[in-house]
C-alpha cells in the first residue's frame, strides 16, 4: 500500500498545485519562473491537504442558510448538482465514506447491532488507515459512527487516526469527547456549544500542522442539523418533530422562515405509492406548524456550522495552506420535511432523503463550475485517494470525481444504486425504479415528474424501460468494484476513409441510444439523432497536433449519458 501511478484527475490537481508554487516564486522576486522540468518535479512531489466537513441530516435546499459554504467553497470550486447517498442513514453512509463501498459490500446495514453500528465495520481497512500509511497526518473531529462510545467502546481510538477527537455522547451541550484516548466532558454552557468546540479542535489541528512537510487529512463531522438535546426553551416539538438545540446567538434567527412546500408536500393522492405511504394520514395544521419549527431550528443550527466553515478556511489561509488544500463540504444523508406525508425522517427512496450537498475546491479545480452528472457517496473515498495519490486497501465501488470537476465534457454514465434492507433501487438521470421486499414496485420518470407524484410501474408505455431497469438493478444489487461502475455497453470506433474519418457508436446497448454529439479536441463537430449513429468528418479537422482527442457524448432513452473517448495519432 502507498503511492500509486498518477491518474488524469490526480495530474490535474497536481498541476494546479505546481502552478501555485511557480506563481509564488515569481511573486517572491525570482528572476525567472521554474522551468518545465522543475514544475513537473513540483507537481510530482505536491500532496494536497484534504479537509472534509460532513454534516448530518442536511438537505440540499438548506445550503441557502450557509453563505460561507457558497462563497468560500462553491464559488471557488465545483458544485455537484446531483449528489446522492446510497443508504440514507448515518452509520451505513459514513461507513461508505470510510470504504468507498456500497453497504452490501462493507456490511454495515443499520445504525445498531447486529446488522450495523460502530462494531460492524472493519476499522482495520478504512480511508484513514490508507491515508496514514500513505504519509498523511490524519485527524477525526466530531461524530464518528453510531454506537461509538457505547458498551465499553468509549476509550477506543480506531486504527489510522493520528489525532482522534471522537464524541462518545452527542447532546449539543454537556457532551463527552475521547481526545486521543482520554475522555473529556465539556460543561453544559454556551461557551461549549458542540459545533463550536468541534470547529475549534479542527482549527487547532490545522494551525499546528501548518507548514509541515507531512500533508494533512481532517474529517470534521458536526452533528448539526441532526436533532439533539437539550430542548430549546421555547421548543414545541417532540418525538418526530424534535429539532436540534440551537446556539443562543442564533436562537430564533430564522423564525420567519416558512417550511418549503414543494408539490410533493403532504401529497393528496398517494394511491400509486406502497402501503407504507398509503397508510399515512395527511398532516394537520398542528403537525405542519411543528415541522416548520423543526425546519427553522435545523437552519439555525447550520448557521453555527457555516461559522465553522469560515474558521477552517481562515485557519488554512493564515497558515498559507488554503491554496494547496482540497476542501470538501457534504452530508451523510438528506431528510424529509412533509413530502409524501412523511413529517420527518430518512431511509426512504424519495429525493429529499437521498440527495445531499457536495461542493469542493482545491488546486486544479475550476471556479464556480456546476457538474450535472450523477455522483454518489461511494465516490468520495476514491476522490480523496486520487488527490492524495494513495491506494485503497480494498476494492472500492466508486470513481474519482476529479475528472468530472475539471472536464466539462466528462460524463461517467453509471447507474446509481439505492439500498436498504427494505428495498433496492436504481436511479439514472431520468428514471428511478424501486423494488421492495414486500413485492411492491415504484417507477418514476424524473424528467417529467421530478417530485415523484405519480409512479408508473404499471404503465404499459414504460414496460420496456421497467424491464431494462430491473435487469440492471439485479446486477447492481450484488455488484463489487468495476461491476458497480459500468456505464452503457457501447463502443466508439474511429476509422480512416481516405481524407475523412468515420465516427461510429455501436454495442449491446445501441438500441437505447437516442442522440450523439461528436467533439474533436473539445469542440463540437457534429451531432446525430438517428441510428446507426455514424458520422463522417474531414481529417483536416484534427488540427496541427500529433495526437487528436475525439469524443462522443451519448444520451440514451432509458436515462443515461456517457462520454466515450478515442485518441488518434494524426498522419500527415
Amino acid at each position: 500500500m502507498g503511492t500509486r501511478p498518477l491518474t488524469r484527475g490526480r495530474v490535474l490537481l497536481l498541476a494546479g498545485a505546481a502552478l501555485l508554487t511557480a506563481l509564488a516564486a515569481i511573486a517572491a522576486g525570482s528572476r525567472t519562473a521554474p522551468d518545465k522540468a522543475a514544475a513537473a518535479t513540483a507537481a510530482a512531489q505536491a500532496r494536497p491537504n484534504i479537509v472534509v466537513i460532513e454534516t448530518d441530516d442536511q438537505t440540499v435546499e438548506q445550503l441557502r442558510f450557509m453563505p460561507n459554504v457558497k462563497q468560500l467553497i462553491a464559488d471557488q470550486g465545483v458544485t455537484f448538482d446531483n449528489s446522492f447517498v446510497s443508504y440514507s442513514l448515518c452509520c451505513p453512509s459514513r461507513s461508505t465514506f470510510l470504504t468507498g463501498q456500497y453497504a452490501h459490500n462493507h456490511g454495515v446495514m443499520g445504525n445498531s447491532p447486529p446488522s450495523g453500528g460502530y462494531t460492524k465495520l472493519n476499522h482495520q481497512n478504512t480511508l484513514a488507515v490508507w491515508l496514514q500509511r500513505g504519509g498523511y497526518h490524519t485527524v477525526m473531529v466530531g461524530k464518528y459512527l453510531n454506537g461509538y462510545g457505547a458498551n465499553g467502546t468509549e476509550h477506543d481510538v480506531p486504527p489510522g487516526w493520528s489525532e482522534w477527537y471522537g464524541a462518545t455522547k452527542l447532546p449539543f451541550l454537556g457532551f463527552t469527547i475521547n481526545e486521543n484516548g482520554q475522555l473529556r466532558t465539556y460543561p453544559a454552557d454556551q461557551a461549549n456549544y458542540q459545533t463550536d468546540v468541534f470547529a475549534g479542535l479542527a482549527v487547532d489541528a490545522i494551525r499546528r500542522n501548518a507548514g509541515s512537510d507531512t500533508p494533512l487529512f481532517v474529517w470534521l463531522t458536526p452533528h448539526a442539523p441532526h436533532s439533539g438535546p437539550p430542548a430549546d426553551p421555547d421548543d414545541r416539538g417532540t418525538g418526530a418533530f424534535r429539532g436540534p438545540y440551537v446556539a443562543a446567538k442564533y436562537r430564533n434567527a430564522l423564525s420567519g422562515q416558512g417550511l418549503p412546500q414543494p408539490p410533493s408536500f403532504n401529497e393528496l393522492d398517494v394511491s400509486d405509492k406502497p402501503a407504507a405511504i398509503r397508510n399515512r394520514r395527511l398532516l394537520n395544521a398542528n403537525q405542519t406548524a411543528r415541522a416548520t419549527e423543526m425546519y427553522q431550528q435545523e437552519g439555525e443550527s447550520l448557521l453555527s456550522v457555516d461559522d465553522a466553515v469560515r474558521s477552517v478556511v481562515d485557519a488554512l489561509r493564515a497558515g498559507d495552506e488554503l491554496d494547496r488544500t482540497l476542501l470538501v463540504f457534504t452530508d451523510d444523508n438528506g431528510f424529509m420535511h412533509g413530502e409524501h406525508r412523511i413529517p420527518s425522517g430518512k431511509v426512504v427512496v424519495y429525493e429529499p432523503s437521498i440527495r445531499v450537498p457536495l461542493v469542493m475546491r482545491g488546486p486544479g479545480i475550476p471556479h464556480g463550475r456546476h457538474v450535472a452528472d450523477e455522483v454518489m457517496n461511494v465516490d468520495l473515498a476514491p476522490t480523496i485517494l486520487d488527490a492524495a495519490n494513495v491506494t485503497a486497501g480494498l476494492t472500492t465501488d466508486g470513481r474519482s470525481l476529479l475528472p468530472l470537476a475539471a472536464d466539462r465534457l466528462a460524463d461517467y454514465g453509471r447507474d446509481t444504486l439505492l439500498e436498504t434492507p427494505q428495498y433496492s433501487a436504481i436511479r439514472t438521470d431520468r428514471y428511478k425504479y424501486v423494488e421492495y421486499r414486500t413485492g411492491e414496485r415504484e417507477l418514476y420518470d424524473l424528467k417529467a415528474d421530478p417530485y415523484e407524484l405519480q409512479s408508473r410501474h404499471n404503465d404499459p408505455a414504460l414496460a420496456r424501460v421497467r424491464a431494462e431497469l430491473a435487469r440492471r438493478l439485479a446486477t447492481l444489487r450484488a455488484c463489487n468494484g468495476a461491476s458497480c461502475r459500468r456505464g452503457p455497453r457501447l463502443t466508439f470506433a474511429v476509422t480512416r476513409v481516405r481524407k475523412r474519418l468515420r465516427l461510429r457508436v455501436s454495442g449491446l446497448d445501441a438500441a437505447w441510444v437516442s442522440a450523439t454529439r461528436f467533439y474533436v479536441n473539445g469542440k463540437l463537430t457534429t451531432t446525430d439523432a438517428r441510428a446507426p449513429f455514424t458520422k463522417l468528418i474531414l481529417r483536416a479537422r484534427l488540427g496541427p497536433a500529433k495526437v487528436a482527442t475525439l469524443r462522443v457524448h451519448v444520451t440514451t432513452s432509458d436515462g443515461r449519458g456517457v462520454t466515450l473517448v478515442r485518441r488518434l495519432r494524426v498522419r500527415r
